[in-house]
């Protein structure tokens, strides 16, 4: 699926290739990875009969806006903003939407004798809600999925598959379009793995070593969601010094961790991938100076997947063109200044010039 969607974006920048079109490169990629994740999740590409993915990123945007009632709890029953108001419509919205996708699936007669390997993510779901419980070895540790399950789970990959990883591929290709030397030795890496005689496959990823330390070093100077997911205190406790009441809700400054020249010595600043060359820093969650993903029992739950839809569709762009600024920019002409909200994308689209090298 990821290999089909890709060969078709492939093509569509040869096209522009041959007549030197100026690429919303931004635009691209948001496309291909809402096409992915809708077929994995629904089973096809994005459906022209609603925009599930407009409503969600809407409802991001209020849950992500300035909220007084954060600051004065006592205002929050009033709802002076009416914050609270639109994002129970957006919820209504993205529930009746997924209300409809989940029944269709159950009402197509094809689908109950589906292969495993061709059955999507609802239909995966409806088989384990069907069978009412899942049992393990163990009794005890058995459970349950319903409707509201499939729907919550759904959005979270949707979210996590298309909004963080556009965000991502985004600011790693910005960092490569303004660092040519970077751009020549990811080149050099792909065309020694893969060659020129085929594109990137998800089995040459693991073989890319300096495409790691590119993404790495990208996702430390612009993490996607730079106050990661809020926590709250069990306990009072002190750390570092500094006391913290039970109940308190917490919030993780990855951003503010990926600039401290502490950390990362006094060349914070610049964009070196290099910095992670001896591999010893886990972008997993097991070195907390590099956590964009979270860590712990509260990280991404699609990490992976959004790892490898980064790792792929930036070797892919790389690995079949080479790159230029539009109108004769200059790497250091280039806007690099971030949206504010939960998550932070580039302030303006991503527009270049693809030249097919293959």
């Amino acid at each position: 699926m990821r290999r089909e969607e890709m060969e078709a974006l492939v093509q569509r920048l040869k096209v522009a290739a041959a007549v030197r079109e100026v690429v919303d490169l931004s635009e691209k990629v948001e496309g291909v990875m809402e096409d992915m994740t809708c077929k994995m999740v629904f089973g096809r590409s994005s459906d022209e009969r609603f925009d599930l993915k407009a409503v969600i990123q809407k409802s991001l945007q209020l849950v992500g806006a300035f909220n007084i009632a954060d600051f004065v709890p006592i205002l929050a029953p009033f709802d002076l903003q009416g914050l609270t108001r639109s994002l129970k419509e957006t919820s209504k919205a993205i529930d009746t939407i997924l209300e409809i996708i989940i029944t269709e699936h159950e009402q197509d007669p094809s689908r109950i004798h589906q292969t495993h390997d061709k059955k999507d993510f609802i239909d995966v779901m409806l088989s384990l809600m069907n069978n009412k419980s899942s049992t393990t070895t163990h009794d005890e540790l058995s459970y349950s999925i319903d409707r509201n399950n499939i729907k919550a789970i759904a959005v979270d990959m949707i979210v996590g598959a298309i909004d963080t990883s556009t965000i991502a591929i985004e600011w790693v290709m910005s960092e490569i379009l303004t660092h040519s030397r970077v751009a020549q030795k990811l080149q050099q890496e792909l065309m020694n793995v893969v060659g020129g005689e085929r594109m990137v496959a998800e089995t040459d990823l693991v073989k890319l070593e300096y495409l790691e330390m590119v993404i790495k070093e990208t996702l430390r100077i612009h993490p996607v969601a730079p106050l990661l997911i809020p926590r709250e205190s069990m306990e009072d406790i002190v750390i570092d010094g500094y006391f913290i009441p039970k109940n308190s809700r917490i919030l993780v400054n990855s951003w503010a961790m990926g600039q401290d020249p502490s950390i990362w010595s006094d060349d914070v600043g610049e964009f070196l991938p290099e910095r992670f060359m001896d591999g010893h820093v886990d972008i997993r969650g097991r070195d907390f100076q590099l956590i964009p993903f979270g860590s712990g029992r509260r990280g991404c739950p699609g990490m992976h997947l959004g790892l490898t839809n980064i790792r792929l569709v930036v070797a892919q762009l790389m690995h079949c063109f080479d790159w230029e600024l539009p109108n004769g920019m200059k790497p250091n002409e280039l806007d690099m200044s971030e949206k504010f909200g939960l998550s932070l994308p580039r302030a303006k689209h991503l527009l270049a010039i693809p030249t097919y090298r293959l």
